[in-house]
């Protein structure tokens, strides 16, 4: 029986055996993690790996930049030199116009008022200015315009001689008939009128004469005008 007993250095040495065992175990049964593809190296390492004096430091980024940008202005064409605006002498402006009206109303009011010792003299070419005079027309007589009317003696006229007048309604018009009477506005013995080119010029008689009739003028009226 004492013999089967175990030693406590025995005891020590199985379970020491046991636990590696369970480690080797559990150390087999975990999955083993895959290792990152050939292509993509680690980043990490990568800058790691690069030497200090590769690295640029703030002050060369600046210098960088300061000369693409200086490059830059340097291939744009310069903009056009844009002419300042012409400056017009505020202070002479309203004195010229001011003194250009002065002179126009004097020379306005001058004229306006017969005051022609301001006004510009004429021309040496023009000689100097006289007085028009009209030249008087002698009147003549009734002799001298009768003999002027010569020329006017071939002229046709119109001459119309008027028993009378008088005024019919439509009605009565539109009943007139072969026999019918027309009073008129003269009464039997009164002159009638002899008219020349519409404007009445006589007053006569009416006769007969050879079986025609004919006018005896009786009266020669004013011509109105």
């Amino acid at each position: 029986m004492s013999d089967d007993l175990l030693d406590p250095s025995e005891i020590d040495a199985l379970l020491g055996n046991a636990g590696a065992g369970a480690g080797g175990g559990a150390g087999a049964g975990a999955p083993t993690p895959t290792p990152p593809p050939a292509g993509d190296p680690p980043l990490a390492a990568d800058v790691n790996k690069v030497p200090a004096k590769e690295i640029l430091s703030q002050s060369d980024l600046d210098s960088l930049f300061q000369q693409a940008t200086a490059g830059g202005a340097a291939a744009a064409p310069p903009a056009p030199a844009v002419p300042p605006p012409p400056q017009v002498a505020a202070s002479r402006t309203p004195a010229a116009t001011e003194n250009l009206l002065n002179q126009m109303e004097n020379d306005l009011a001058s004229v306006l008022a017969g005051d022609s010792s301001r006004l510009k003299p004429p021309p040496a070419s023009f000689g100097s200015p006289s007085p028009f005079e009209l030249n008087s027309f002698d009147s003549r007589g009734p002799t001298a315009d009768r003999g002027s009317l010569g020329v006017l003696e071939e002229v046709d006229l119109d001459l119309r001689v008027e028993l009378g007048r008088t005024e019919l309604l439509i009605e009565e018009v539109l009943k007139l008939r072969e026999g019918a009477v027309v009073p008129l506005d003269k009464l039997a013995g009164d002159p009638v009128d002899v008219i020349v080119n519409g404007r009445l010029v006589a007053r006569g008689e009416v006769l007969v004469l050879n079986d025609n009739f004919c006018v005896r003028i009786a009266e020669i009226l004013a011509p109105t005008l």
